[in-house]
């Protein structure tokens, strides 16, 4: 019986390789899997659906459906997370020392809509008191490129908006003093704090937090290691072949543990030899990457109501409403 193909875009994340260099395959499916990155998988599948799976923007998944766009529907795996609001960047000269400084200052942000962004002004409101409506936002990418382009963005209302030119970018806004702040950051490339030194050496900007004291105290105190993507399934495909889901969901698990069992192996010597504290069992007996809905459901839930908090979207979705039927139980 011949398989069923299938293009399958993603990023490039240790967890997924084995499926893209097919260590791990994918039963019944014949998988043409397309490595790239993020940004032009999301353009590419939410403007123009050109695979028949792909990763996605979780905010920008939500925020489509509660729009009413059914093209696609989620699977409950998700590739990469990260403690985005540690990322943050600020002048120092612009008088921020603590994240509630932000009030009142000119913050720049890669898409307001982006999953990044969303966790980064939850993580400002619900930990520092800074609301979204307390900045001023200057967004990077513009419309024709963005996430945004696709499923029709307008600045939630109370919130001061601007796109910043064409001609510019986050990191040169920053180094002359156009913006106070950035939040998440990713740009400015590699050293470029190191970059940001003027004639005197001292460093224009720098870090708001320091990531790790920051990420353990955020994890400590909610229990979320942030989401960001997601994948999705062409509804065309799952109206088709309904079984293609749980197929690619185990798959994409069978990927990760593959990476699981294989990173546990090769700590194994630093914890034998003291480098590290405790056992490989102790420090890898935790899935900090679970799938599935079940084992999501809290940071799902807060997902759902900060987009709704955030007025990103009119209401807060159901979890039904965005993921797979056949995957609610796992």
């Amino acid at each position: 019986m011949s398989k069923l193909f299938l293009t399958l875009a993603f990023g490039d994340y240790d967890r997924t390789r084995p499926l893209a260099d097919g260590r791990v395959q994918a039963e019944g499916l014949d998988l043409n899997c397309a490595v790239m990155t993020v940004e032009e998988i999301f353009h590419r599948q939410a403007a123009h659906a050109e695979f028949d799976a792909s990763e996605m923007s979780l905010s920008s998944y939500t925020i489509a459906r509660s729009q009413g766009d059914e093209r696609f529907i989620a699977l409950p795996v998700f590739t990469t997370r990260r403690f985005f609001h540690t990322l943050a960047v600020v002048r120092a000269d612009a008088g921020i020392n603590k994240p509630e400084d932000l009030k009142g200052k000119r913050v720049g942000v890669p898409e307001y809509q982006m999953t990044a962004a969303l966790w980064s002004r939850a993580a400002l409101q619900h930990e520092f008191g800074v609301l979204p409506q307390d900045v001023e936002w200057h967004m990077e990418r513009l419309e024709d490129m963005s996430h945004g382009g696709a499923t029709g963005f307008k600045p939630p209302t109370g919130v001061k908006f601007q796109y910043i030119p064409k001609e510019k970018s986050i990191s040169e806004m920053l180094l002359s003093g156009e913006l106070d702040a950035a939040v998440p950051f990713f740009g400015g490339g590699p050293n470029f704090l190191d970059r940001s030194k003027d004639l005197s050496g001292e460093s224009r900007v720098r870090k708001l937090f320091d990531p790790d004291t920051e990420g353990k105290r955020y994890f400590d105190h909610t229990g979320f290691f942030p989401i960001n993507h997601g994948m999705v399934v062409r509804r065309s495909v799952y109206d088709k072949y309904p079984w293609v889901v749980l197929n690619l969901f185990r798959a994409f698990s069978a990927a990760k543990d593959m990476v699981r069992n294989r990173t546990r192996d090769l700590v194994s010597g630093y914890f034998d030899t003291g480098l590290l504290a405790g056992s490989p069992g102790q420090a890898m007996g935790r899935d900090i990457f679970p799938y599935g809905v079940k084992a999501n459901q809290a940071i799902l839930e807060a997902i759902a109501g900060f987009s709704h908090e955030q007025g990103l979207t009119p209401r807060k979705l159901e979890l039904s409403e965005l993921f797979a039927p056949q995957t609610m139980d796992l």
